[in-house]
């Protein structure tokens, strides 16, 4: 997966809260979504233009796991939010 072909659509709303976790509202359908604090990381990267390696370097750092963990947890998460239309490809 190439996430940095991926990107948030412009209509979904992203709030962080205390302790780190977080909600995505979808604009267009008002449904939201509930991100733990890797899922607030990995979306907070993405949109500031972070590639999957980035994603993966930084979960490598704030979590101390492997990098084959983190990405097999991004990767899982972007194809989520991919399938669910709050990511769009580039």
């Amino acid at each position: 997966m190439q996430s940095s072909t991926l990107v948030p659509v412009k209509d979904i709303v992203f709030t962080d809260f205390e302790g780190g976790e977080a909600i995505l509202v979808d604009l267009n359908t008002t449904k939201y979504y509930q991100l733990n604090e890797t899922g607030a990381l990995i979306w907070r990267r993405l949109e500031n233009g972070g590639t999957l390696e980035d994603i993966v370097s930084e979960m490598q750092s704030v979590y101390e796991v492997s990098s084959e963990h983190a990405l097999a947890s991004a990767e899982k998460l972007l194809l989520s939010l991919e399938s669910k239309k709050l990511l769009r490809r580039a």
